[in-house]
């Protein structure tokens, strides 16, 4: 194990009378590692199945950025981008540092980011092996000793789930706490085993410092056509279908999550996948049903029979949110050295509940902007306390979460880049169809697949269009394989006077939100609203 440590050692983190210290464990390994401190379980086939707890989901509030001189002037703050003092970041850290005195921790030297220009060398430090299984999958691997021994991170992400944090001492809403310190080049995880929390840090991080380099941070998939400059990219939240779609047996994967645009062409930040799973399709997404199937994949929160060991993704009694985490080595058509050409299409995806928005429509690119910035979906009854009807959301970018920079920001770049190659922008709702949720039905998987394949290919290009008097897309009015009453929402309704008062309620919301950015956009970005 020791030509796989690196010279840059744990004390340089604040680390000291450790009782063991397993560096850059393989996959075998860890899974040995994991079952004999019975943090899991392998399922048939061999997967292995983990908890994690009260925490089946991140934990937005309780994520913090360390407010410092370097960095402040560049934050979004406010209840996304919370802050928080040097003095509580460095408090928990000594706690963290005397917690671990006389344990065991795991450490993994990986990279985010494909474009070795563009690379970030990080180190991952987890109490659980499970969860330095996790940073393997999901980051890019260094497999050569030399590189190891050598490797020096520029970011360090400490992750102890069994140290909670006092509510009353760190302001936190519960014991989960997420401290991110650019000054200090790390973050601090505990609290939570929900394993997402290291992967969208270092998102974040990634989302800070590229778009300095003038590269596009992205919350979106990719995949490719014939050749690398086909790109697709699909900007989506949790939901909506960037994982299913982007996953095409006719086209290769870049990658399912996050990605970045430099002047070169894309990148994937990324080495794995973290998927959705509940109630997956063999024949809907077979690539990822596949995935959950296979020696190296870790589920997180799924179901399992305890004496057969067969996993059932249709079963939800521990979450919504069931998940797989796999390296893309599990996806056959998966470019792995993760990097492509400009794109020539960026689909934003909706999951509509309201049903007013079309299945697939044009945007110029100051809708493009626009929306961009609205980032809509909407969430549905029941998928939190109080929610009793669809609920619009918008999350700035497709992501807000994990965008410490003003919005604009990362505005002004995809504009940029839609502008300077020529790029088609598309909307698809994959959400609801002849009526809200409760009344109407789930967009058709299959139609949706038959559109974005039409867009890619170019069989959109040239057909009739209408407007849509409310959002202003240009609607396609025949589509191969898909029924044209379907591609007007309206004609989908019983009652079309019910659709035109639901098509006037979300423009009002859209109005509402965007109120933020006015003084930010241009005057033709504004009159990109819909119309109340």
């Amino acid at each position: 194990m020791e030509e796989y440590r690196s010279s840059y050692g744990l004390e340089n983190h604040g680390f000291k009378n450790l009782e063991r210290e397993f560096w850059n464990l393989s996959t075998p390994a860890l899974y040995e590692q994991a079952i004999r401190h019975h943090e899991g379980v392998i399922a048939h086939l061999g997967p292995l199945v983990a908890r994690t707890g009260d925490h089946t989901g991140r934990a937005p509030n309780d994520k913090f950025i360390v407010r410092e001189p370097g960095s402040e002037g560049d934050i979004w703050w406010g209840p996304i981008n919370r802050d928080c003092t040097e003095e509580n970041f460095e408090r928990m850290h000594k706690r963290m540092m005397q917690y671990l005195e006389n344990s065991s921790v795991f450490v993994q030297d990986l990279y985010a980011g494909a474009d070795p220009r563009y690379r970030l060398p990080i180190r991952v430090i987890t109490e659980l092996a499970w969860h330095s299984m996790f940073a393997r999958n999901m980051f890019l691997r260094i497999f050569e000793p030399d590189a190891l021994r050598t490797h020096v991170p520029e970011f360090t992400v400490i992750d102890v789930p069994s140290l909670s944090a006092d509510k009353e001492e760190f302001a936190t809403s519960s014991g989960a706490f997420i401290y991110l310190s650019f000054k200090h080049k790390m973050v601090l995880i505990g609290g939570t085993q929900y394993a997402g929390e290291i992967k969208k840090s270092i998102f974040t991080v990634m989302n800070y410092l590229r778009p300095k380099q003038g590269v596009m941070a992205m919350h979106c998939s990719a995949n490719y056509g014939k050749d690398r400059d086909d790109v697709a990219l699909f900007f989506g939240l949790s939901g909506t279908g960037k994982t299913t779609l982007s996953a095409d047996t006719t086209r290769t994967l870049i990658g399912d999550d996050e990605h970045g645009w430099s002047d070169d062409g894309v990148f994937n930040f990324e080495g794995g996948c973290y998927a959705k799973v509940i109630r997956l399709s063999p024949t809907g997404e077979p690539e990822i049903w596949e995935a959950t199937r296979r020696f190296g994949t870790l589920l997180e929160n799924v179901a399992i029979d305890a004496q057969r060991r067969r996993i059932d993704l249709d079963d939800d009694t521990y979450t919504e949110n069931t998940r797989a985490s796999y390296p893309i080595t599990h996806i056959p058509n998966a470019d792995y050295g993760g990097v492509a050409g400009h794109p020539k299409h960026v689909i934003f995806l909706t999951a509509d509940a309201f049903g007013v928005m079309s299945p697939i429509a044009k945007l110029s690119p100051d809708q493009a902007q626009y929306h961009f910035l609205a980032g809509y979906t909407a969430k549905v009854a029941g998928t939190e306390q109080g929610i009793t009807e669809p609920s619009a959301t918008f999350s700035t970018c497709f992501g807000a979460p994990f965008m410490p920079l003003h919005p604009t920001v990362y505005a002004k770049l995809l504009a940029d880049k839609v502008r300077d190659n020529n790029v088609q922008l598309w909307m698809v709702n994959t959400g609801w169809t002849g009526g809200p949720y409760g009344l109407g039905s789930r967009m058709s998987l299959a139609y949706t697949r038959a559109m974005v394949r039409a867009a890619q290919e170019g069989r959109l290009n040239d057909v009739e269009t209408r407007t849509d008097p409310v959002f202003g897309f240009e609607i396609p009015l025949h589509v191969p394989g898909v029924p044209d009453e379907i591609l007007d929402p309206r004609s989908t309704w019983a009652d079309p006077a019910a659709y035109d008062k639901k098509a006037s309620d979300l423009a009002k919301r859209f109005h509402k939100y965007m109120a933020q950015f006015e003084d930010a956009m241009s005057d033709a970005v504004k009159a990109a609203a819909p119309k109340a």
